[in-house]
């Protein structure tokens, strides 16, 4: 299919500048989106009656039906229970606008697509760059941890760290063995993991092994024993000297205390204030098993257990501080399905794909799965799926990195016929 160069190049340049200003610009990324979402809805118009131009979305079933399943299962609930909160459509729909975005993307050239890969190492030194310019007076600190204007300290680090890690992810499909090329990857690694550090989000930093044993699986470092050896030292060498800095020794023993302080009937702390909103969340699933009080809800039902004394009046909050657990209360088993559907269309071709010899396939899958875990795991202490800024950039990571594996297909295939005549 044969697009116009502008608009190649256009994408390719929001593809670039949506995760490079994501925490630095407020609304740069959703600027970029809907940029590239306009570009496919022509695109989609003007190819209307172009055979396969649709099938991506037939193709990979399962990443189309995630994206709209919690969407499509909020607007069943409302309509059940009688009620309209446009609102909670807001941030899940970037999932659902992604998919055409999706179908312009995956007719480019591979490419051009990769160019994410560089946006994502823009956002992390950018990020690290203002962390450094921007300190106040005094420095960051836990009194004052570093974050933006729109949004707070926990996505903050958290996006920001995914931002260094994807730069690494994405180097394998950049030339690697470029000194050049990977110094700046690496530059861009230690920036995002600095701001992240900086932010002090203790829940994020869970993502971390995780993102080393995908990076083991993608560079291959435990297939030989050399280079299981040197990364395992690397890894020891690292983490021993993170944890005797005093912020994230401090933060990590707070945990610790936190938990003393519960047994002690003390849970006024940051980890017991969570736990009684995860088991409020729990009480009222029993009550509502199926399809839960109502998204937008449970601010109001927490503030009818308080008054009831089932809970107590400091936990009634708009979110539970985790997309599982807040899903289990407003939208029961319903949501939790449609949740798990979201997980799974985000990783499940992704994971298909690991394994394959090609660079750029390999690279795509193993950042799509950095992506998709990330997700997972920043999800269990903190609602990942509420603050736009991070839908956003979720939804357009995913569907670029699904595009580059379906372009990449595509264009070997291509040359494998080519060869053939």
């Amino acid at each position: 299919m044969i697009f116009a160069p502008s608009l190649v190049w256009l994408s390719t340049a929001l593809l670039f500048l949506a995760p490079a200003v994501n925490l630095v610009w407020r609304g740069g990324t959703g600027y970029c989106f809907f940029a590239l979402l306009a570009l496919a809805l022509g695109a989609a118009i003007v190819n209307r009656r172009t055979p396969g131009y649709f099938s991506g979305l037939r193709t990979y079933r399962w990443y189309s039906i995630g994206m709209l399943a919690l969407v499509v299962a909020i607007a069943v609930q409302q309509a059940l229970f009688g009620y309209w909160l446009p609102r909670q459509f807001d941030a899940l729909s970037r999932f659902v606008l992604a998919l055409p975005i999706f179908l312009l993307l995956r007719q480019l050239p591979s490419r051009h697509l990769r160019m994410i890969g560089w946006g994502c190492a823009a956002g992390a030194v950018a990020v690290g760059v203002w962390a450094v310019v921007d300190q106040p007076p005094g420095g960051w600190t836990d009194a004052n941890r570093l974050a933006n204007s729109y949004t707070n300290a926990i996505p903050f680090g958290d996006t920001a760290l995914l931002l260094g890690f994807l730069s690494v992810f994405t180097l394998g499909w950049d030339s690697p063995r470029d000194w050049r090329v990977l110094g700046v990857r690496l530059v861009a690694l230690v920036a995002g993991g600095y701001a992240s550090y900086l932010s002090g989000t203790r829940g994020g930093w869970l993502a971390v092994p995780v993102f080393v044993v995908l990076l083991g699986f993608q560079y291959q470092w435990f297939v030989h024993k050399k280079r299981l050896l040197v990364a395992t030292l690397a890894i020891v060498v690292l983490a021993v000297a993170l944890y005797s800095t005093e912020r994230i020794h401090k933060r990590l023993d707070e945990v610790t205390t936190d938990v003393s302080m519960m047994h002690q009937g003390e849970d006024y702390t940051s980890v017991g204030l969570r736990l009684q909103l995860w088991n409020a969340s729990r009480l009222i699933f029993a009550h509502h098993p199926v399809y839960g009080i109502g998204k937008g809800r449970l601010v109001d039902e927490l503030g009818l257990l308080a008054k009831r004394g089932e809970v107590k009046p400091e936990i009634v909050n708009e979110r539970a501080h985790s997309d599982f657990f807040s899903t289990l209360a407003e939208m029961g088993a319903v949501g939790v399905v449609c949740l798990l559907l979201l997980y799974f269309g985000m990783s499940v071709y992704f994971w298909r794909h690991r394994r394959s010899t090609d660079p750029a396939i390999r690279a795509a899958s193993y950042a799509g799965l950095a992506v998709a875990t990330s997700t997972v795991v920043f999800g269990l202490t903190i609602d990942v799926l509420v603050p736009i800024m991070v839908t956003v950039l979720l939804a357009l990571l995913v569907a670029a990195l699904l595009a580059v594996i379906d372009s990449r297909k595509r264009e070997l295939a291509a040359g494998g016929a080519a060869l053939r005549r």
